[in-house]
C-alpha cells in the first residue's frame, strides 16, 4: 500500500467543518473534568482554529490565554473568530514554547498530544512553563482501540488500499503510555478519565462534507474520481441512518491531567 502524506493544518475553515464541532462536544466534557477555578493564566498549546479557545474562554473565565500552533492558517482563523482582549495567538512550535517557565496556571494540549513528533519533548515542554502546583493536562482520540471520529473512513480506506494518513505518535493516546509519560515528567495527583462523545449529521452528504471532503489528510486528492465513488459508496453502506436520514456517529478520547511538584 502506498504511504500517506503527513497530515497538515492548512485550512481553518475546513477544519471547522471537519473537527470543531468534535473538539467542542470532548472540550466541554474535559473542563467540567478539570473543574478549574475562574482567574487562571492558561496555555492553549496547538490551539489550531481557536475551538478550544472558545470554549474556555466560555466556560472557565480564565485571566488569559496564550494559545499557541503552528499553522498561520489556523491562527488567522481564530484570530478572526476570536477577539477576547485576554487572548494572545501566537504561531510556534509545541516542542519549543516561547514561553518563560513557570508561567501558567494550567497548561493543555486539546486534541494534539499525538501529532507532536515527539509527544515526551510536547509534554515536557508544558511542564516547563506551568508553574509550580499547576495542572498539566491533555486528551487525544482513543486512536489504537478506534476511537477517532475518523475510524469509519480511516478503515475504508485501508480496505481500498488507500490508507489515510495517521497522526505520528498515536500511541500516546493510551492510557497506559499517558499515565507512563506523565509520572516520568514528575508530575503529581495524575487521574485518567475516558471521554465519550458523539455528533449527529443532518445527511449522508453533511457526513461527506465534513468529514471527508474537509478531512486535513486531503484524502480525496489522492483517490481517482472511481476511487472516491466507491469510497463514498463503502460509507454510506456502513453508516446507518435514522428515518429522517441523520447519522450519528461516536467517538472516545483518552485524558489525563496532574500536578507540577510544588
Amino acid at each position: 500500500m502506498s504511504s500517506p502524506e503527513p497530515i497538515k493544518f492548512t485550512d481553518g475553515a475546513a477544519y471547522e467543518r471537519f473537527m470543531a464541532p468534535w473538539s467542542r462536544s470532548a472540550g466541554t466534557l474535559f473542563l467540567d473534568w478539570l473543574a478549574p477555578r475562574p482567574g487562571l493564566a492558561w496555555a492553549d498549546v496547538g490551539a489550531g482554529n481557536g475551538a478550544f479557545t472558545e470554549l474556555l474562554l466560555a466556560k472557565s473565565a480564565p485571566s488569559s490565554v496564550c494559545a499557541i500552533d503552528p499553522s498561520d492558517a489556523q491562527i488567522a482563523t481564530a484570530r478572526e473568530k476570536i477577539s477576547a482582549k485576554q487572548v494572545e495567538f501566537s504561531i510556534g512550535d509545541a516542542m519549543a514554547l516561547p514561553y518563560d517557565a513557570n508561567r501558567f496556571d494550567v497548561a493543555v494540549m486539546a486534541l494534539v498530544l499525538f501529532f507532536v513528533p515527539d509527544s515526551r519533548k510536547g509534554a515536557s515542554e508544558m511542564v516547563r512553563v506551568t508553574k509550580r502546583g499547576g495542572m498539566v493536562a491533555s486528551y487525544t482520540w482513543d486512536i489504537l482501540r478506534g476511537g477517532t471520529p475518523t475510524q469509519p473512513l480511516w478503515e475504508e480506506m485501508d480496505a481500498m488500499g488507500k490508507p489515510a494518513a495517521r497522526p505520528p505518535s498515536a500511541d500516546i493516546s493510551r492510557f497506559e503510555a499517558l499515565k507512563a509519560l506523565w509520572t516520568e515528567l514528575g508530575l503529581r495527583d495524575i487521574e485518567t478519565r475516558e471521554l465519550v462523545v458523539e455528533r449527529t449529521f443532518a445527511n449522508f452528504d453533511d457526513y461527506w462534507l465534513s468529514m471527508v471532503v474537509s478531512s486535513p489528510a486531503g484524502v480525496l486528492g489522492r483517490l481517482s474520481e472511481t476511487e472516491s465513488a466507491e469510497l463514498k459508496r463503502r460509507l454510506q453502506a456502513r453508516l446507518p441512518a435514522s428515518a429522517s436520514g441523520e447519522i450519528t456517529v461516536h467517538a472516545s478520547a483518552t485524558a489525563i491531567k496532574g500536578r507540577k511538584a510544588a
